[in-house]
C-alpha cells in the first residue's frame, strides 16, 4: 500500500496525525509522526486522492507531496527505519560525562563506567561521592553533557 507525506506546520504534526486518525475513513490505514521528521507526517493510504476531499478540514495540513503523476508516494523502505525503536543507551559511550535526570540521584554529575544494550541500561559512577560507588540506570534516566567522542 501507498505511503504519502503530507506537509505540516512545524511542531503541528502530532495533531495532524491526530486529525487524520479520528477521521475514521476507510482509504487511511495508518499515521505516523516520526519526532526525527519535521513537518511532515506519513499516511499510508490506499489513494492519493482522499487528501483532495481531508486536507482542507484539517488545520495545520498544508498539503500532500506531489509528484509527476498527481499525490507523490514513498516505498515502504524510506519509512521503515522511522517504525523500529532506538535503544535509549544509543549515542552514549564509556567516558561520557551524564547528568542523571531522573531517580533518587537527580541532578547528580556522572561518568559512564559501562553500557548494557541488550538491557538499555548504563552504569556510572558519581562525581561527588568521596567513595566511587557504580550505580545501574536505565538510558532513559540520563542526559549526556560532554562525550569523548566530541
Amino acid at each position: 500500500m501507498p505511503i504519502f507525506s503530507v506537509k505540516t506546520t512545524a511542531s503541528q504534526e502530532r495533531t495532524v496525525a491526530d486529525m487524520l486518525a479520528e477521521k475514521e475513513m476507510p482509504e487511511i490505514q495508518a499515521v505516523i509522526a516520526p519526532d526525527q521528521l519535521t513537518s511532515y507526517v506519513m499516511v499510508e493510504a490506499t489513494d492519493g486522492s482522499v487528501f483532495a476531499r481531508i486536507l482542507d478540514e484539517i488545520p495545520h495540513a498544508n498539503g500532500v507531496i506531489q509528484g509527476s503523476d498527481g499525490p507523490a508516494k514513498s516505498p515502504f523502505s524510506e519509512v521503515e527505519h522511522f517504525l523500529s525503536p532506538t535503544p535509549d543507551v544509543e549515542g552514549i559511550a564509556e567516558g561520557d560525562i551524564v547528568e542523571l535526570i531522573a531517580g533518587p540521584f537527580k541532578g547528580e554529575k556522572a561518568r559512564v563506567q559501562r553500557i548494557d544494550e541488550g538491557k538499555d541500561q548504563v552504569t556510572v559512577e558519581l562525581y561527588e561521592a568521596t567513595v566511587p560507588i557504580p550505580v545501574t540506570v536505565r538510558g532513559d534516566q540520563i542526559r549526556v553533557l560532554d562525550s569523548d567522542e566530541r
